[in-house]
């Protein structure tokens, strides 16, 4: 499956669920005390971080879509610092502060590494007479998702009635479910349950054909669309209504922590969802995303530029054909992680070795191989109107297809001389009997600071004695 990251900033998506703040105190022990056989901890610093539905938000964030989150809070310190975080990182709240409940609030004390204690301050019982229905259902306008992010402490308590809301203005839901009574999702687009909530409703399954089976059969159980079953390093097993099961291998070669792994998963499969991407699609890149944030310790968040990363490495995407538009976007990303820019140009009607070659010569000057392709009509004007034997979407395609070229970008001028100087790769390449000077774009990667390098084509390879033998 070839995937693309899609532009997350068009998503607008509302999480709904239980918000928590996450806080952690970090600091040595080097002796016990003498008071308890426990160990003393001189805290050295602390951190404060959104937790439970508050960190499907803060993901959605990282990705870059436009997200509001609603839930319940307390009316206490802990609120104002949960509120103040998720502001910072531009998430639209809409908390409803309850005076006779804590805001839910889980302190872990850290050293070297280890978690040595967690205190929890909670009510999880059902909160009731609140306006999070009504306050949803004003947050709906413009929205391409819903997630409903349930840690069963008590803030889904009419998740049917959310359910039913979001369905009536035409929008998906998705659940990260808990607990075994799944009837209450009834009617929900999607669930993501890991598969050990899934066995506690569907019971076990011995092996692949039996998940599978129990799947479908959860699907029409409970009237849903679709569901996610996320299997640890077994990764993720996709199932759809009338659509062949979809397993997704995983993605993470180290696991240091999946704390909030779920929370990534459907932050990043509604964000894509709602961008325009296929449900199929949208789990691949869920998949890549949860393999990166286990990586990591804590509950963390990816980016797009590291998704894009880790889906160039496995050849699943993050190259190939882009638009002009996009493509400085993609170079800074890449010299971001210090690589350098290689950049040519050409017609390339009918793709033979002495092309091949001349690309993986370019592709060996630096990291990144972009080529610039003549659109049709440019090829016209300067090969006649005999060509281009091949369409530009097909030329592109077959480039992208050669493992020395990283992306393609059409180009609708007689020379690419404004799209060179817009990307200003590190080296400027062209075959054939040019001087440095002659080339299009050469003047301003030379006053950026680039070279430019032209390199031989080789002998008897060429698209126009490809043609005459074949008129021959």
């Amino acid at each position: 499956m070839t995937l693309t990251i899609p532009d997350f900033s068009l998503a607008r998506v509302v999480v709904a669920g239980d918000v928590m703040l996450d806080q952690y105190l970090f600091g040595a022990t080097r002796r016990i005390s003498p008071e308890a056989p426990v160990p003393v901890v001189h805290v050295d610093h602390e951190d404060d971080r959104p937790g439970g539905a508050a960190n499907v938000a803060v993901n959605l964030a990282a990705l870059g879509s436009r997200t509001t989150l609603i839930g319940v809070v307390g009316n206490d310190a802990a609120a104002g610092t949960l509120e103040d975080l998720l502001a910072r990182r531009g998430i639209d709240c809409r908390l409803e502060r309850v005076p006779d409940r804590p805001t839910i609030t889980k302190l872990r004390v850290q050293s070297r590494g280890q978690q040595l204690i967690r205190l929890d301050r909670e009510d999880s019982s059902a909160v009731t007479g609140t306006t999070l229905v009504s306050r949803l259902r004003d947050s709906l306008d413009g929205a391409g998702a819903l997630i409903l992010s349930d840690y069963a402490k008590g803030a889904l308590a009419d998740v049917r009635d959310m359910i039913r809301v979001a369905r009536e203005a035409g929008l998906p839901v998705m659940i990260d479910p808990k607990g075994t009574d799944f009837e209450r999702y009834r009617g929900a687009s999607l669930l993501t349950p890991n598969q050990s909530e899934f066995e506690a409703v569907a019971g076990h399954c011995e092996s692949n054909e039996a998940l599978v089976e129990r799947g479908l059969a959860m699907i029409d159980a409970f009237d849903l669309e679709a569901l996610l079953i996320t299997r640890s390093e077994k990764g993720m097993l996709l199932l759809e209504k009338d659509a062949e099961p979809l397993f997704l291998s995983t993605a993470a070669r180290e696991v240091f922590d999946v704390t909030g792994a779920g929370d990534t998963v459907i932050a990043t499969l509604a964000a894509a969802v709602a961008s325009g991407q296929p449900l199929s699609a949208a789990a691949a890149l869920a998949n890549v995303a949860a393999g990166l944030v286990v990586r990591k310790i804590g509950a963390a968040t990816v980016s797009p530029s590291e998704i894009r990363v880790a889906l160039h490495a496995r050849g699943q995407g993050g190259r190939g054909v882009v638009s002009a538009d996009l493509l400085p976007g993609l170079v800074d990303e890449s010299r971001g992680r210090g690589e350098r820019i290689v950049m040519t140009n050409g017609c390339f009607d009918i793709l033979h070795a002495g092309h091949v070659a001349y690309l993986e010569e370019a592709k060996a000057l630096g990291d990144r191989l972009v080529v610039a392709v003549n659109d049709d009509d440019s090829v016209r004007r300067l090969k006649g109107e005999s060509r281009p034997v091949n369409p530009l979407e097909d030329r592109m395609l077959v480039l992208a297809g050669l493992a020395a070229v990283d992306w393609v970008v059409p180009f609708s001028e007689d020379t690419p001389a404004d799209l060179i100087g817009s990307v200003l790769p590190d080296v400027l390449v062209k075959g054939g009997d040019y001087r440095p000077e002659q080339i299009a774009g050469a003047r301003a990667v030379l006053d950026a600071g680039g070279e430019v390098r032209v390199l031989a084509f080789r002998d008897g390879r060429s698209t126009s004695r490809i043609i005459e033998r074949l008129k021959s």
